[in-house]
């Protein structure tokens, strides 16, 4: 079992930065690809950000592609999501996520991940 617990959320405004950071517990994960997602009232949880193990390689959406950076510390089981350059549309729920795929390709669907934390809110007013 892997415990996921997100924080750093807030009320921020447009323009401004936050950082988000996951602490996992219960086993290593420095094998495991890692992720931040997203989701607001009435849609799906959506793929924002992913990272596979060794921090080598990530990936992004393009919603967020140039304001947001994932980084990871695998000695200490952290994930980190800094935000740049808030803007309203990035208000949400994020989530910290962890997959055992095997595959080269970082996945960006959420049944690819087996373990989530409960969310951490980030609000930005315009």
């Amino acid at each position: 079992q892997v415990q996921l617990v997100e924080s750093g959320g807030g009320l921020v405004q447009a323009g401004d930065s936050l950082k988000l950071s996951c602490a996992a517990s219960g086993r290593p994960v420095n094998t495991y690809t890692m992720a931040w997602f997203r989701q607001t009232p009435g849609k799906e949880r959506e793929f924002v950000a992913g990272i596979i193990w060794n921090g080598e390689r990530a990936n992004y959406a393009d919603a967020v592609k140039g304001r947001f950076t994932i980084s990871r510390e695998n000695t200490n089981s952290m994930l980190y999501l800094q935000m740049n350059s808030l803007k309203p549309e990035d208000t949400a729920v994020y989530y910290c996520a962890l997959s055992w795929s095997l595959v080269a390709t970082i996945p960006i669907v959420t049944n690819e991940y087996e373990y989530w934390g409960q969310g951490t809110q980030v609000t930005v007013s315009s």
